[in-house]
This record gives C-alpha cells, sequence and structure tokens, in this order.
C-alpha cells in the first residue's frame, strides 16, 4: 500500500463508482465465533436487502440529491423548478408526509421466506440521517411528532420488520450510514462552505475536534440502540465508506463494534470499502467480480433500476434474475437483491412476481445454489460450477429463444460414476473429452423453448 493514506484507500478499491474492496485486502477474522459465522453467511445465498424511507415518496434516488457536488447525477429526476436550497428544504420535510398506513411487515417476511431468501438488509438510517427506528438520538424519527405514522402500530418499522423476518428464520443485515447529512454535528449550518454540500461533513474535523466527537458519540450511541433494542442482528452492515481514518473522518468504528459484540459476540461487519478488520464481508455494489473471490462477499443489486422505489420502474426478468444469483454463487458470492417498497408500505405487483419467479425456479434447484463454494474452474462462457458435499453441481444458461443442442459440454475432468438433470432425469449417457465431459440431454429437453438452465448434478 502507499504511504499517503488517501493513495492506499484507493489502491485498495476496484471497478470505478460501484466499488469494492480487493480481495487482497480482506483480514480474516481471529475470533472462531466470527469465523464460523461467515460460514453461515456463505451458507446463505440469497438475502432481500429492502431501501426505503420518506424519499420513496419522490421516486428519486435516495439522499444523493442532498449533495450539491452530487448533483450532476443524482438531480436528474427533479422536473419541478426549485433552487439547491430549496430542494434540499423539500427533501428534509417529506418525513412530515411519510405515511406507509398499508405497510404491512409480515406480508414481505411472508413473500421472503416462501421464495427461497435466507436473510434481509434493510436500511435503518440512509445518508440522509432519517432513522426508521425509535431512536432517541434526534426527533428525525419514523416515531417522531412530525411524522404521521408515529401512532401506528406499526411505528417502530424497523423493530416490526426485523421481528417479522426473524420469526420465519430468516437472518437480520441491518444497514446503517456512518455518515448522516440531518445532523449539525456532520452538517453544520453556517461553516465553511456556507450552503453548499458534499458528502463530507462541512467542516474539517482536525479544526473542531469537539464537534466532531459529538458526531462520533452520536454514532456510537445509534448503533448500540440497534444493538440493544432490536432482538439479534446477524450482520451490521455500514455504508457511506469515505467515513474513515484515511479521509480524516474517524468515528472510532472499532470501539463501537468491540461493545456491539459484547452484546451480540456473532455479530459479522461489513465496513464497506474501508478494508481492514471491520469489513468482514466484501460488498460488489450493482456490478459482478468477473473472477472468483475466495473470501467472503456480497453484492448488492436492483431488481428495478434503483434502490429506492421509482414509480413505472422497469424489473428485470426472472430468467436475468435466476443468472445472476447463478454467476454470484459461482464466483463465490451472496446475492443482496434489491427491492424498493412503494411509499404506501407496498411492493409493487411486478416486483413481487419477480420475487414469487425467482423462488418457484430455487424451489426446484436450491440444492445446487444454497451450502455450496467455490468448485474450480468456476465459469467457462456460460457455463457455472459450484460444489458441496462431494456433488459437483454444473448450470449450463440460456438465453431467451435460444436453441438447445443435443449435447453439452461440461468442464471437469474425467473420473465421475454419474451425471443427472436437477429436477429432471437421472444417468445421462456422458462421454470424456480432452476438455471435460459431454453429456448426452435427454431428446425432450431439446424440444421446446430453451429453460432458464440446465442444472447437472455430477458425483
Amino acid at each position: 500500500m502507499s504511504d499517503n493514506p488517501v493513495q492506499a484507500e484507493q489502491d485498495m478499491i476496484e471497478d470505478g463508482m460501484h466499488n469494492y474492496t480487493s480481495e487482497e485486502h480482506w483480514v480474516k477474522p481471529e475470533d472462531p465465533l466470527l469465523l464460523e459465522r461467515l460460514e453461515w453467511f456463505k451458507d446463505q445465498k440469497l438475502g432481500l436487502m429492502m431501501h426505503w424511507g420518506p424519499y420513496s415518496q419522490l421516486g428519486l434516488v435516495e439522499s444523493w440529491a442532498l449533495s450539491d457536488a452530487d448533483g450532476d447525477w443524482s438531480r436528474d429526476g427533479v422536473d419541478w423548478e426549485v433552487d439547491s436550497t430549496e430542494l434540499k428544504r423539500q427533501y428534509f420535510d417529506l418525513n412530515k408526509t411519510f405515511n406507509p398506513i398499508r405497510f404491512q411487515p409480515e406480508l414481505w417476511a411472508d413473500l421472503a421466506q416462501a421464495n427461497g431468501f435466507k436473510y434481509l438488509n434493510f436500511t435503518t438510517k440512509h445518508h440522509d440521517g432519517f432513522c426508521m427506528w425509535d431512536t432517541q438520538t434526534t426527533d428525525y424519527r419514523i416515531t417522531g411528532r412530525d411524522c404521521p405514522f408515529h401512532t401506528h402500530k406499526y411505528a417502530d418499522i424497523t423493530k416490526n420488520v426485523f421481528n417479522a423476518f426473524r420469526a420465519r428464520g430468516l437472518g437480520i443485515s441491518a444497514y446503517f450510514s456512518k455518515a448522516d447529512w440531518h445532523t449539525p454535528y456532520y452538517w453544520t449550518p453556517g461553516m465553511k462552505h456556507g450552503n453548499a454540500t458534499s458528502r463530507g461533513p462541512s467542516y474539517d474535523p482536525k479544526e473542531y475536534p469537539w464537534l466532531w466527537e459529538q458526531f462520533v458519540q452520536f454514532t456510537h450511541e445509534q448503533i448500540l440502540e440497534l444493538m440493544t433494542n432490536y432482538g439479534r442482528i446477524d450482520v451490521l452492515w455500514l455504508d457511506a465508506g469515505w467515513v474513515n481514518d484515511y479521509r480524516d473522518q474517524n468515528i472510532r468504528l472499532g470501539e463501537v463494534v468491540d461493545k456491539a459484540r459484547q452484546l451480540q459476540p456473532w455479530l459479522l461487519s461489513a465496513d464497506r470499502t474501508v478494508g481492514g478488520p471491520y469489513e468482514n464481508l466484501i460488498t460488489p455494489e450493482q456490478t459482478l467480480p468477473d473472477h472468483a473471490i475466495h473470501v467472503p462477499w456480497e453484492s448488492c443489486i436492483t431488481l428495478g433500476t434503483s434502490f429506492s422505489f421509482r414509480y413505472e420502474d422497469k424489473y428485470k426478468s426472472v430468467r436475468k434474475l435466476v443468472h445472476l444469483l447463478v454467476e454470484v454463487v459461482a464466483k463465490g458470492g451472496n446475492l443482496a437483491l434489491n427491492v424498493g417498497p412503494q411509499p404506501d408500505g407496498r411492493l409493487s405487483e411486478t416486483a413481487i412476481e419477480r420475487i414469487q419467479g425467482l423462488g418457484a425456479w430455487l424451489n426446484v434447484y436450491g440444492e445446487a445454489i444454497y451450502g455450496t463454494r467455490l468448485c474450480a474452474p468456476y465459469f467457462e462462457d456460460r457455463t457455472f460450477l459450484v460444489q458441496k458435499s462431494g456433488i459437483i453441481y454444473v448450470f449450463r444458461l440460456y438465453g431467451e429463444g435460444e436453441t438447445v443442442p443435443h449435447e453439452v459440454h461440461l468442464p471437469l475432468s474425467s473420473g465421475f460414476t454419474a451425471v443427472d438433470l436437477v429436477g429432471g432425469a437421472e444417468g445421462l449417457a456422458f462421454r470424456s473429452t480432452e476438455s471435460g465431459i459431454t453429456v448426452t440431454l435427454p431428446e425432450e429437453e431439446a424440444r421446446g423453448a430453451a429453460p432458464i438452465a440446465h442444472v447437472f448434478r455430477v458425483v
């Protein structure tokens, strides 16, 4: 790594804007319990991610329009006449109209459990600082008196969501933004930038250490509230990677994570794009690595085009979702599939339909997904490999309308005794070749429309 801390940080990052920490900078935990929990995490394969807050009312990207420095891309959906100052005022006032009275957490949890999701990653607080739990640190919260939802029986949204998913056996990952653009401890009016805003604090923490210390204590208190009052949490998923000691924004994360682990010793932490001992999981965003990664990782990818709810969004097809999941798993990771709930608390009918389509596929082929591990050569063209308990599973993916071949090449060495189709015929004919084995498909498999994939079980 470079002697320059900012350059060192850049050296750790891969894949540009949607970046993630490189595998070589992953630090293996020493605690046996955390190592055990990482194996649990690697077994899960599919999580449901949910970005939700007052911003869903606008159908814009979450939080980012508040940052003037990011306005060139984050305000492309702002189609009403408004200047930057007024836009920020309007955005921060969205809590006064957020009233998702059709929110039914049990329906969300039922949908996830029935369709193969194994854990939830829920946004307890995004960069805008609005808290989706009953925090005592700020009135800018879902249970605050300014928010009309505060009298509802489900007012503490985070508690009700976590309880519903946990009751159905799903793990809990708590998304938490380390940056907070609402608190005056981070964006302080009248500082050096005037009214201009960027993703970092409005002051230099080195020049105002007492103010920065208030922000550190504020952040610690919020994290410990979640760790104390909201049941078992499996992963603390920390966003806003620019809040770290490389950028002189040291919130003493190790201190608060260690306190959290006194309460919940099994807690994994994902300090995104920062590296070091508190980034137990590497988290690519809206992208897949081009190679297999041999340490725990999770790619967060949207079901539509946006993490937050977008009106008339374009959702990925079931075929695309299955292909994404297969590629992620074959490269050693988990897929956190993001769905943005509507302002009223429901999921869109199209989102539900696609989730159910993915679940129907997993109901047949899930044995080749859950609990699997990497298997060299990992992938070749549209063929992907995984292994579990002495069995190798090979996926052959097909595009819409593709002609299914009579024979399929599998990039495996010889020495196998049987090849079956998961969910189909067993004891398929196969022969060894110089580059693997060639399997003959049953005649009925080569007729009609191409399936999403053929899944072979090789022993």
